[in-house]
């Protein structure tokens, strides 16, 4: 007899992305920076790209916010570190929906994220630069070269203070990956946007 249990369709965890008030649009702005720069991390390190992010969108029912590459792009170029930027403006419901889409992506890419800050954790123990290992160095170099190319202090920037924003953000994926990234990831956000 066939089971009538329907699996679980996800649905936003909204209930976990709480404000205690609306943020002011400065705060915006710095949630909108870090959002990229997460997502670049993960672009960098798993080569996700925008289908992988569209994917995302729909298996968390999140269409509405993220329908194709277009709106995807408006979001992203929402950043106040791009070149070009301002396009869009990102509300919070917006927000929401990209931390949801980073640690489900960022979940389905644990395996790779651990690999990764093992080896930097060897490294850093043995002494050594990052570069070394081959896993670390094609991710830092497609980072600063992704940076270099789509943001607005890109080719200012200097390349050890890319390398360590990389690095940072490699380890924050892995909290982001883990079963209470979303409101890890939401908390951070909040709390970098803050004290910027």
């Amino acid at each position: 007899m066939p089971s009538t249990i329907k699996p679980d369709t996800p649905k936003p965890a909204w209930e976990e992305l709480t404000l205690a008030g609306q943020p002011d649009p400065s705060q915006l702005d710095n949630i909108k920076a870090q959002l990229d720069l997460v997502l670049l991390a993960l672009e960098a390190l798993a080569k996700v790209g925008s289908e992988a992010i569209l994917q995302a969108a729909a298996d968390l029912n999140l269409t509405d916010v993220v329908a194709d590459r277009v709106s995807l792009w408006r979001l992203r170029q929402s950043s106040p570190l791009r070149r070009g930027q301002g396009r869009k403006r990102l509300d919070v419901e917006e927000a929401r929906a990209l931390v949801l889409i980073i640690c489900h992506l960022a979940k389905q890419q644990q395996e790779l994220i651990r690999r990764a800050v093992a080896l930097l954790e060897q490294l850093t123990e043995q002494d050594r630069e990052p570069h070394q290992a081959a896993l670390l160095g094609d991710y830092l170099d497609t980072f600063n070269n992704t940076y270099q190319e789509r943001m607005e202090d890109g080719e200012r920037t200097p390349t050890e203070q890319l390398t360590n924003l990389a690095l940072k953000l490699l380890i924050d994926l892995l909290f982001y990956s883990a079963p209470n990234g979303t409101r890890r990831l939401w908390l951070a956000l909040l709390d970098r946007s803050t004290r910027s």
